[in-house]
């Protein structure tokens, strides 16, 4: 791994998001700019003290205080049997408490539910000190960052603006390398053909007869025909040398779409595909469902949402095992992605372990791979040597190219880097079965879903739309001005969340103006929003 970082200075007030793709050095550079890591060459200095916060790391210190305990809602004492999402919170609360102007933090929304993200959001974004963090949550990098930095193919990139900004500067990026490109292309055609014209030009003159004496020759070559043969070469010499100087353009990499339709023998005809009624499940004395009853219906994409521990999963493995009183569609063919991942064959190669279920030909398991950034040779790696992020994108392009006709995923988003998981969000999208997933990726909920299913006092509860749509059906009652803005301000999130997505999917000039307008413009709304809100409290 080589990452090349001419220089890189953090402000006090600085809030920089680490982004790039799976292994591209993130958190390696966290620990070079920390200090934990030393430098092959160069060298790092940090002027203050910090916080790190790791996500397998015990914490400094294993008590907080109760004050801090009750902000970040954890326990005041560090212990083993937390969950994830608790240990996370523990770190942050034990950064903050002891005042560090600096905090390196690695994937701080790992485990964390969407309630835990959103405290952990409102808490630092108050927090008065500098923030370097690695994210895989767009949302929380959109809330809290204020520069991006881009590692790509070893290089080191700064943006200003959090992830949504920088998003807009890449398409607009993209979309000038393309015109570079098509300029580049053009000019090339025109000198390779100045170059061809000036020589059929320059052949065409007539030469010195065979039979024709010296002195005749001499006469003939100073004649004017030979002058303009000899300026008609000269030209041609020019050109060539422009065009072997002409600077080249790589042609930019271009996404294509992967619809991976289902056929008319896949497709389930039945109306309602999975069926609960009068669900119980306890573990001891924890109750986990009582009384419960769902519905998902065909052609439906529900995502499943909750508190930690409150039964997203335990509902999934219920639907996948058929427990009593879960009927399922007869035609129904259920893929199911769990977080163990246990479909792959360790000791097959990537491409074996998809072709060995695949309905779909060896070209499209090999176009929906590239987009997961397995590319040419890379596809014959083995399953054993993969990282955690590779093997979550494999197991899902497995599953993806069964031809299930329902798919049951299990947070699918854990581990992946933000590429790919725009691959994800794009095949689910045209992806035309039932989709039932339990996530905590707000923009990925977002993008993707178009009912909600609710966990509370240990019932189910379906709404029908988006997650955006959801989240307005919560404001509270009108008179309570404060809750009311700062629901407004959640769903200004999400709107900017799915301008910037239109904007880096676009390469149409008149539409990017006219999204990249309305960006701004939601952007000044939320800021008075915002403002609003701290005002009043």
């Amino acid at each position: 791994m080589i990452i090349d970082l001419r220089e890189l200075k953090i402000y006090d007030q600085d809030r920089i998001g680490i982004v790039g793709v799976n292994g591209v050095g993130k958190t390696t550079l966290l620990n070079l700019l920390s200090g934990r890591l030393k430098p092959d060459e160069g060298w790092v200095k940090v002027y203050t003290n910090y916080s790190f916060i790791a996500q397998l790391d015990p914490p400094e210190c294993r008590t907080i205080s109760t004050e801090m305990a009750s902000k970040f809602k954890v326990a005041a004492t560090w212990s083993e049997t937390m969950s994830g999402g608790e240990k996370t919170r523990f770190k942050i609360a034990q950064s903050i408490g002891n005042s560090c102007p600096l905090i390196f933090a690695d994937e701080p929304t790992s485990n964390v539910d969407l309630e835990g993200i959103e405290l952990l959001e409102n808490l630092l974004v108050k927090y008065p000190g500098a923030l370097v963090l690695i994210s895989h949550d767009r949302n929380f990098l959109d809330r809290l960052c204020n520069k991006i930095v881009e590692i790509e193919n070893g290089q080191i990139k700064l943006y200003n603006g959090n992830y949504s900004d920088y998003s807009t500067q890449k398409a607009l990026e993209r979309e000038r390398e393309q015109f570079e490109y098509l300029e580049y292309l053009k000019e090339k055609r025109r000198l390779e053909e100045a170059v061809c014209e000036l020589q059929q030009k320059s052949h065409s003159v007539k030469k010195t007869p065979k039979r024709m004496g010296n002195s005749e020759a001499r006469l003939h070559k100073r004649g004017r025909s030979q002058k303009a043969k000899a300026t008609l070469d000269r030209a041609r010499r020019s050109v060539e040398s422009r065009l072997e100087h002409l600077q080249q353009k790589e042609k930019p990499f271009e996404q294509e779409v992967i619809k991976l339709t289902l056929s008319d023998s896949q497709r389930v005809s039945s109306k309602i595909i999975i069926e609960g009624t009068k669900l119980n499940k306890a573990f001891g004395a924890k109750v986990i469902f009582k009384e419960a009853d769902f519905r998902i219906v065909n052609g439906s994409k529900t995502a499943i949402i909750g508190a930690n521990g409150s039964g997203k999963s335990t509902l999934l493995k219920m639907i996948v095992a058929q427990e009593q009183g879960i009927r399922i569609a007869p035609a129904a063919r259920i893929g199911y992605f769990s977080q163990d991942m246990s479909i792959l064959d360790d000791c097959q190669t990537i491409l074996a372990n998809v072709m060995a279920t695949s309905v779909y030909p060896e070209n499209d398991a090999r176009l929906l791979l590239s987009r997961l950034l397995f590319k040419r040779e890379a596809v014959f790696k083995p399953v054993n040597l993969l990282s955690g992020g590779e093997r979550v994108k494999v197991s899902f392009a497995k599953i993806l190219l069964q031809g299930f006709n329902v798919l049951i995923l299990d947070e699918p988003t854990n581990y992946l880097d933000l590429l790919s998981l725009q691959v994800v969000e794009a095949a689910l999208q045209h992806y035309d079965g039932t989709l039932l997933f339990v996530s905590h990726d707000r923009r990925f909920i977002s993008q993707v879903a178009n009912q909600i299913m609710t966990i509370e006092d240990h019932r189910l509860k379906i709404f029908t739309g988006s997650y955006n749509e959801y989240l307005a059906s919560r404001n509270q009652a009108p008179d309570n001005r404060l809750g009311s803005v700062a629901d407004q301000i959640i769903i200004l999130e999400h709107r900017l969340a799915e301008l910037s997505g239109r904007i880096s999917g676009t390469t149409k000039q008149d539409e990017l103006e006219t999204l990249d307008k309305e960006f701004y413009e939601t952007v000044d709304e939320l800021r008075r929003l915002k403002n609003l809100l701290e005002t009043k409290r």
